[in-house]
């Protein structure tokens, strides 16, 4: 069966981004380089099925990609971040499913947390002009953007909320949202995102910074 990709682009950046596979997603300058990056991933990509317990068998090559939607990006794509939901993420969720996407999360999670807690104490390297956040500002950065995440969902999170609570309440906003309910603690946010694309904006966060500071650590 083929990988199912969407795929935004502008002229200067693409991504693409496996719809079953929440945190599958990465960027390059055009779409086929973002694909091969995609397909390059995969065995990065696969500590986080194999956390949670799910067959995993990806394509070899780009060759076995279906890209079943483009999407044109904007300043947001540009910038570095799959920030556009698909025609499949307004697709209903069933309890089979429910439980599979929440598993990859938390998967993605805790790949995130064990790559953060072995580099604790080690120096990144930083960029060329001397740019890179160090370990614990990449965590705070990550905390942060989680509580920004559930607010987009729908709920409401006090800003001094640790990592853990802001997952919790984004599984009981994400689990709710999916069975059709409000989520709890409800805000104001004017757009909701989509549960299937939060979900996949959830993982795709913790996998990147989990990944960038793998290869700093080189």
């Amino acid at each position: 069966m083929a990988l199912r990709v969407v795929v935004e682009a502008t002229p200067k950046r693409a991504f693409a981004s496996a719809i079953d596979w929440p945190g599958w997603s990465r960027g390059a300058k055009t779409e086929d380089e973002a694909l091969q990056v995609l397909i390059d991933y995969r065995g990065r990509y696969a500590a986080v099925p194999r956390r949670a317990g799910i067959r995993f068998d990806p394509p070899a090559t780009v060759r076995g990609v279906s890209v079943v939607e483009r999407l044109e990006g904007g300043a947001s794509t540009e910038f570095g971040i799959p920030s556009l939901p698909g025609a499949d993420d307004d697709e209903p969720i069933d309890a089979r499913e429910l439980d599979r996407l929440v598993g990859l999360v938390r998967a993605a999670w805790a790949e995130f947390d064990a790559v953060a807690a072995k580099a604790h104490g080690v120096a990144l390297r930083l960029g060329p002009r001397g740019g890179g956040r160090q370990v614990p500002k990449i965590i705070e950065h990550v905390r942060e953007a989680e509580g920004a995440y559930v607010g987009q969902l729908g709920s409401k999170m006090p800003a001094s909320a640790s990592m853990e609570e802001l997952r919790d309440a984004f599984i009981e906003a994400f689990r709710a949202r999916a069975a059709g309910d409000e989520p709890p603690h409800p805000n104001k946010v004017r757009k909701r995102w989509l549960p299937r694309y939060a979900v996949r904006r959830f993982a795709w966060h913790a996998l990147d910074h989990a990944w960038e500071i793998e290869d700093r650590r080189e």
